[in-house]
């Protein structure tokens, strides 16, 4: 199922998000997994935090593929990418940003048209904790 992406403005996006109950059965968070997944990929994304299809829960979905077949294009002769990441992350923390800081040019789906080259700026890499999902 696809969502509607709720846009900038939305009070969803402005409320602190709530952590995913344990209680959840296991089908209905795989499906909303996959629906994020399939909403993110419809809205040519390459991240979508529930809060964005209007879902005030701590839950957001990645697939860094799309940047990293970008990348290969650009790339230098023996040189190595990092493998993409796909992954859904359950009640993410933060445990370390570590690294140079580095801008790049980011969006937003909930901002659409809006992009930013050089920034922000952020660490070069970031550990997170997370719940894994169901099957992972």
């Amino acid at each position: 199922m696809i969502y509607s992406i709720v846009a900038i403005g939305d009070p969803v996006l402005k409320t602190k998000a709530k952590n995913l109950a344990a209680d959840l059965a296991a089908a209905d968070l795989q499906q909303l997994i996959a629906d994020m997944y399939e909403t993110m990929y419809y809205a040519h994304g390459v991240g979508l935090a529930a809060p964005q299809i209007g879902k005030g829960i701590r839950l957001f979905v990645m697939d860094s593929g799309p940047m990293v077949e970008v990348d290969e294009e650009d790339r230098e002769e023996g040189e190595v990418l990092e493998a993409p990441i796909k992954r859904a992350f359950i009640n993410p923390q933060m445990v370390s940003e570590t690294g140079e800081m580095w801008g790049f040019e980011e969006g937003c789906l909930s901002i659409p048209g809006v992009r930013e080259p050089g920034e922000p700026q952020r660490r070069h890499r970031a550990a997170l904790r997370r719940r894994k999902p169901p099957g992972a």
